[in-house]
């Protein structure tokens, strides 16, 4: 019925707005937020004590694979609730009415993880964080914050000023940066980075100068192991760019395969030619191939069991496999799949970008060979 769903909504309202706002780069609306929170898409990881769903990773991915058929940024923005509900910055009452808002789609995250010069490398983090009485002081450069204007908050992963240290640094910690939607924190300043895909919302290059912030009496277990706490996030979230690299490479193949039926040359179909079948074949195996290996990984998650190595498995498959089977849709509409009629150049632009964001595909080929090797040996 989830499926159903998320198939329904996607295909009466994702499309749609994505096929006008996506090439005149617009901003997805909130009204069309607001929708997803109303059926609940915000809340599907969220206990159902505070206002979500209760469930798990499995029917986290379905819907996320559903709607990136339409837009791959509508199925990331969802997890700017499911994901995000353990980083609210505050307590009590107050905490449980953020979460309960939250899995309605009406307090969302952004998270500013990446820098300049640290990417792949998070534990290399050198935005410092300096406490001061009950304050956290933030003075540092972030890269690849997405939503940062759209969100209610900013969960900013930060190196810990510490005078005491050799280098005046230790540990890390994820410190919540409180804002009003639609624009960003006081004190931070910043730029929106141009990209070739992944439109509907933007993507900031930010500024902290000197941005104060409660400090939580949530985060001593936090500080000085963000990052770990970090990384083990990712795993969630290599499952959820396999569901939307699946979506992209699954709406690829429906719209090629259409084309082809209707597209007539030498007097007949194109899909009558083996070329092309055996291309369309090829796509549906290497689909559903992505599609089980998630469905088990999702299933490792919300059983409890370990799942480093399969989390990274399927999100590097499942990446390589959309960019393949998104450019050989584009393939088989020749042509026609080159301009912006069609909408395989989004699905193409958009999956391209799944090798690389929420750790690039070599990233994942090392954690896979260091769970099956261990670490590599130094001199």
């Amino acid at each position: 019925m989830m499926q159903e769903l998320a198939r329904n909504f996607t295909r009466e309202e994702v499309t749609p707005l994505a096929n006008r706002l996506d090439p005149e780069r617009g901003v997805i609306p909130r009204e069309l937020i607001h929708k997803m929170g109303d059926l609940g898409f915000f809340g599907i990881l969220i206990p159902e004590e505070y206002g979500g769903l209760g469930l798990g990773a499995f029917e986290y991915c379905m819907v996320a694979e559903e709607l990136a058929r339409g837009w791959m940024s509508v199925a990331s923005i969802i997890a700017r609730g499911n994901s995000f509900y353990r980083a609210i910055g505050a307590e009590g009452e107050t905490r449980r009415a953020k979460i309960e808002a939250m899995a309605r789609g009406r307090y969302l995250g952004a998270a500013a993880l990446s820098e300049p010069q640290t990417g792949s490398d998070l534990s290399n983090v050198a935005c410092l964080a300096r406490r001061e009485g009950d304050e956290w002081v933030i003075t540092g450069n972030k890269y690849w914050c997405t939503f940062a204007d759209g969100a209610d908050f900013i969960n900013v992963l930060c190196r810990i000023h510490d005078p005491s240290a050799p280098d005046g640094r230790s540990g890390t910690v994820s410190v919540v940066v409180e804002k009003p939607a639609g624009e960003l924190p006081k004190g931070v300043t910043g730029s929106p980075i141009p990209k070739i895909g992944y439109f509907g919302w933007k993507t900031w290059e930010l500024h902290f100068d000197g941005v104060r912030c409660p400090a939580r009496s949530t985060e001593p277990a936090n500080i000085g192991r963000a990052f770990q706490a970090t990384a083990h996030g990712l795993e969630l979230a290599r499952a959820h760019t396999a569901a939307r690299s699946i979506g992209l490479a699954q709406a690829a193949l429906d719209h090629a395969t259409g084309y082809a039926k209707e597209r007539e040359q030498f007097g007949r179909p194109i899909s009558d030619f083996q070329a092309i079948r055996f291309k369309l074949a090829t796509m549906a195996t290497e689909i559903e191939a992505a599609r089980q290996l998630m469905y088990f990984t999702c299933t490792e998650i919300d059983a409890g069991r370990p799942a480093r190595k399969e989390t990274s498995m399927v999100k590097y498959f499942a990446a390589e496999m959309a960019e393949r089977a998104t450019s050989e849709a584009l393939q088989v509409l020749g042509g026609a799949g080159y301009t912006t009629l069609h909408p395989i150049e989004r699905y193409w632009r958009d999956a391209r970008l799944t090798k690389i964001f929420e750790g690039t595909s070599e990233i994942q080929q090392r954690i896979i060979s260091e769970v099956m090797l261990g670490k590599p040996t130094r001199s």
